[in-house]
């Protein structure tokens, strides 16, 4: 029996970076763009608000493009302030290596496992964990909550060789992945 279980987004992640008013280390990006044209050269940025004193920081997007180098639906969305554009920003790994900012995603995901299988009269489970944005979780949280277990009895499972993977299940991963349960 394969059951589908799909680790999704519900907000977007707080953004890492030292605040230089008040020195705190979150700031929460809210799809907010700036573009500044200067002649035919173009710059636009992701505005990232501090979340302890509300300043704003200027995430890099581009610098010193030149217009036509620029899709026109790209330019479209920073000018409406898509929040699907902010997501998709922040999921690029050299946007964040050239702001040199890190993701938190702590409460910022949920697992949907789907509908509750009837799993009583299976000896093997097959489950196939699917992420739709790269998000670094730890396999054994997955499956503690995929389940209803604690993180021990979870990591009890693995130890055992009752859960088997093709990965290892005990660091964090944001790559899909599948698993089996043998009863």
């Amino acid at each position: 029996m394969l059951n589908n279980w799909v680790v999704m987004p519900t907000c977007l992640p707080l953004v890492l970076r030292r605040c230089h008013t008040c020195a705190s280390g979150t700031f929460r990006a809210n799809g907010k763009f700036r573009v500044n044209a200067n002649h035919k050269l173009l710059d636009a940025w992701l505005l990232a608000l501090c979340t302890t004193c509300g300043e704003t920081t200027e995430l890099t997007v581009l610098e010193r493009a030149h217009v036509r180098s620029i899709r026109p639906e790209l330019l479209d969305r920073m000018h409406d302030n898509d929040p699907g554009l902010a997501a998709e920003l922040l999921q690029d790994p050299a946007l964040r290596r050239r702001n040199r900012i890190a993701l938190d995603w702590t409460d910022a995901w949920r697992l949907d496992t789907g509908e509750p299988a009837a799993d009583a009269d299976h000896d093997v489970i097959d489950v196939s964990v699917r992420f739709a944005a790269r998000i670094p979780v730890r396999p054994v949280r997955l499956i503690a909550d995929g389940w209803g277990l604690s993180r021990a009895e979870a990591g009890r499972l693995i130890t055992d060789g009752k859960i088997v993977s093709a990965i290892r299940l005990t660091g964090r991963t944001a790559a899909d992945f599948t698993f089996m349960l043998k009863r």
